[in-house]
């Protein structure tokens, strides 16, 4: 009689620190991995503790992730609670390969954070659920006769992020829930505009033009002939950017960024490997119309801010931006063209419905990404810390 063959046996995963030369090779390897796990992000992010782990089965990386602490607003030296951080992953862990087990990469991460002194672990798991056609979600807005972007048929459907989502509730992880709002940290729902098509075959920008609403479609044309000059600027440049940023902020009633944030942006993004913050501007002669902060990392590209003047709005100074930016994103290779997040609801009433508008008529489809999920290592220390943040 043979002899059974034996199972081969599952490899022990370790957590050790990663350096940001090796993380960013890793990343390297992962195209389409978000810039919020550039090993750099921590020199923008004012008030975290940013470090790079990777995950090992025996010798081999099987997944890396960004983390960024951020401790308890209690001094250090006080018993118990000093010290200790929520530990936040955005974008991650990236894994590398489908075969990773992914229940005990997180096992492994969150054991080594606990140890580490973390009271909650809060992780925007990449991936995306469902995606939405961006014709299908313009037309039921102005229909108005569906609640929320989830009671529509979608375009197509993850069956393995369902699975996921299973696996992360039986180790003990808390779904993130779905509001009409934007949620803290990155968004649920968000708008992107493939840039290749549904065989991976990169597109040009007239196909990503064919993708708006008619509307759309023709303010850019038009903007394409209203003598406005498009260039690039430096850092050196930021100032002019945050002077328009500030007057967009004012006159739309939102809290902006400071400039310190944006020149650390701009600075850490560009000295990254395959990585780069590109700030663009619109002019009409020497009048400023128009700027915006474009971002990609590998395959992958965001269009993260804009600003406009009241003036010369027939130029239509922001969509000449807009083009410029999915022309470099053509250019790069790039899969998607990300702007942004949106909030699920389809009441045309609703505050937020206008950008919901406004990102489906250029073209982008709406993707469900995992949300972001936590895990509760104290959970009474993670109740304290949600409390102290909605007072804030």
């Amino acid at each position: 009689m043979n002899s059974p063959t034996p199972l081969p046996e599952t490899p022990t995963l370790t957590v050790a620190p990663l350096s940001a030369d090796a993380h960013a090779e890793f990343l390297a390897a992962h195209p389409t991995a978000s810039f919020l796990q550039n090993p750099r992000w921590p020199e923008v992010k004012s008030g975290w503790r940013g470090e790079s782990l990777g995950v090992f089965a025996d010798d081999r990386l099987v997944a890396a992730t960004l983390v960024l602490h951020r401790p308890l607003p209690v001094p250090s030296a006080v018993p118990l609670v000093g010290g200790r951080t929520l530990a936040y992953l955005a974008e991650g862990p990236v894994l590398d390969a489908d075969d990773v087990d992914l229940p005990a990469v997180l096992t492994a991460l969150t054991e080594r954070l606990r140890r580490d002194g973390a009271f909650l672990v809060r992780m925007g798991l990449p991936g995306v659920r469902r995606r939405w056609a961006a014709g299908d979600v313009r037309r039921a807005l102005a229909a108005g006769e569906h609640r929320m972007l989830t009671e529509l048929e979608p375009l197509t459907v993850d069956d393995d992020a369902e699975a996921v989502r299973e696996e992360l509730t039986a180790l003990g992880w808390q779904a993130p829930g779905e509001s009409e709002e934007f949620e803290a940290g990155q968004p649920q729902f968000q708008a992107r505009i493939p840039l290749v098509d549904d065989d991976g075959a990169g597109l040009d920008a007239e196909a990503v033009l064919a993708r708006m609403d008619q509307t759309s479609r023709r303010q850019t044309r038009k903007s394409t002939r209203s003598e406005l000059t498009i260039s690039v600027g430096g850092e050196e440049d930021l100032p002019t950017w945050q002077e328009l940023y500030e007057e967009t902020a004012e006159r739309d009633g939102f809290t902006g960024r400071p400039l310190s944030y944006f020149q650390r942006m701009h600075r850490a993004l560009n000295a990254a490997d395959d990585t780069e913050c590109t700030l663009y501007f619109a002019h009409l002669d020497q009048t400023l119309l128009a700027a915006a902060i474009f971002v990609r990392q590998g395959r992958f590209a965001w269009y993260v801010y804009g600003a406009s003047a009241a003036q010369e709005r027939k130029r239509y100074a922001p969509r000449a931006l807009q083009l410029r930016q999915i022309e470099d994103a053509l250019a790069a290779g790039c899969r998607w063209y990300d702007l942004g997040g949106l909030s699920p609801s389809l009441d045309p009433e609703h505050e937020l419905a206008g950008l919901t508008r406004f990102k489906t008529t250029m073209g982008a489809d709406v993707v469900q990404t995992q949300g972001e999920w936590d895990f509760e290592i104290s959970p009474l220390l993670a109740k304290a810390f949600r409390l102290y943040m909605a007072r804030r």
